[in-house]
């Protein structure tokens, strides 16, 4: 679809979707956008020029059906996948993807570290996804160095960087935020850095007595980006492990740095948006949302989970999902999901399976606080066809329509039930919703309560 649509561009020193929003064009990305989003065309350019909304959408990503993450657009939801050393493959990957495009994931990153070769892993992923696709190119970048962490150059960095670009990368995760004189202020935290590519940062700073090479390049990589139409999504590498360690003084000192990195990089109309805390209680999430908002100028909001609970290893689709639909409606842009399996291992499809269902619930929990037009319509639908026993289109408009069917089905599989006007739970007897009221029997009761009320005064 967008073959046609990139050629215009090519040539160009910049074609990210933030420089021509800012230069008065309206791009068919987002035209398309506005379409998906049931939003004026104008709109989606003004946030898209302002910052507030991002459409990720590289240039060498020709398949892409283009989307957009921001405030003014629907709640995202982002299905992680990847090999690592220890399990999967390619064609386990590819097979994820498969099935996060099914239950409704608007990206996917592809965090690969291992288990066959990266470059074809990440290719094949790329040439299969209507939805963008990220990564994290420091996984990618110390395998280069085969994990010598010291060995690492800024110019490793950046070839990595570069590589992701041309081969069709949507938004690439860039730990650029922590700096050498934020590392002091973890000592007091109960799990201390938990960032996979933060604490490759922090190893080589730490060996080196140097600042963060993604930091002191960050230019570099901001022309790279313009190149392919790359988006930063800002890495937050000194998150918050465990909800003991939520909002203290280095998830806050890297926040404020990411801010200014925000605006550099809108200098050059590159488009931005900030990683978010993994574990935060129930009553600092909304402080969390509205400071990254302050700091970061608004750019748009991506957040793991947040978990409200430690205790639940296992489980942790639950507890994230809890604190997802929360931080959606504070104003957070994209969730990114977390699967049952969180702490505990690779998740396998079924656990992908659970934690996108999860992560759709909450995200679509959150358009509906946010009073977004039209949330609610596929509620009202659903309802009206449960009341009236047709079951078949409650399972067509359930976000998981298999399992519904599923587990209907379990106790009461023939086709004739399908048709009845009860369930198991209460069986033909005892199903309230069998009581009918007609208008005609509501206009008699009216009257006899008037009545009433008039007689007793």
């Amino acid at each position: 679809m967008r073959t046609e649509w990139i050629a215009k561009r090519r040539g160009q020193d910049n074609v990210s979707q933030m420089h021509y929003a800012r230069q008065g064009v309206i791009t068919e990305e987002m035209q398309y956008v506005a379409q998906r989003e049931n939003l004026p065309p104008d709109l989606i350019k003004e946030e898209v020029a302002r910052g507030r909304m991002i459409i990720p959408a590289n240039i060498n990503h020709p398949n892409l059906e283009p989307m957009a993450i921001g405030i003014a657009s629907k709640c995202k939801v982002n299905a992680n996948i990847g090999a690592s050393p220890n399990s999967s493959n390619l064609d386990e990957e590819v097979a994820k993807l498969n099935l996060a495009v099914k239950y409704g994931a608007d990206t996917v990153m592809d965090l690969s570290t291992g288990g066959g070769n990266l470059d074809e892993i990440r290719t094949t992923i790329i040439k299969a996804s209507p939805v963008p696709i990220g990564t994290v190119p420091i996984y990618q970048a110390l395998e280069s160095v085969h994990g010598n962490m010291e060995n690492l150059t800024p110019d490793d960095f950046l070839h990595i960087i570069e590589k992701h670009a041309q081969q069709g990368v949507d938004y690439m995760t860039i730990h650029a935020g922590i700096l050498i004189e934020h590392l002091p202020l973890v000592r007091n935290r109960i799990t201390g850095i938990v960032s996979r590519g933060g604490g490759i940062l922090a190893r080589w700073m730490l060996h080196h007595h140097k600042q963060n090479p993604l930091y002191t390049h960050f230019g570099d990589i901001i022309e790279i980006f313009k190149k392919y139409d790359v988006s930063f999504s800002l890495g937050d590498s000194l998150r918050p492990g465990c909800t003991h360690d939520a909002s203290d003084d280095a998830q806050l000192a890297e926040l404020k740095t990411l801010g200014q990195l925000t605006r550099k990089a809108w200098e050059h109309d590159v488009q931005v948006m900030v990683e978010g805390p993994g574990h935060v209680p129930m009553d600092q999430i909304e402080f969390n949302v509205r400071k990254q908002m302050e700091e970061c100028s608004e750019a748009p909001f991506y957040v793991l989970g947040p978990l409200v609970t430690d205790i639940a290893p296992g489980y942790d689709h639950i507890t994230s999902a809890i604190g997802a639909a929360m931080a959606g409606w504070y104003g957070t842009a994209m969730l990114c999901y977390v699967t049952p399996k969180e702490h505990l291992g690779l998740p396998n499809a079924e656990d992908v399976r659970n934690g996108l269902i999860a992560y759709k619930i909450a995200a679509h929990a959150a358009d509906i606080a946010r009073h977004r037009p039209g949330a609610r319509d596929r509620d009202d639908e659903l309802s009206k066809a449960r009341y009236n026993f047709d079951w078949n289109r409650q399972f067509e408009l359930s976000l998981d329509p298999e399992r519904a069917k599923e587990y209907h089905d379990e106790t009461l599989p023939a086709d004739i039930y399908k048709t009845a006007e009860f369930c198991s739970m209460c069986g033909p007897k005892f199903c309230p919703m069998q009581t009918k009221v007609d208008a005609d029997a509501l206009m008699e009761l009216e009257k006899f309560l008037a009545k009433e009320a008039v007689t007793h005064g």
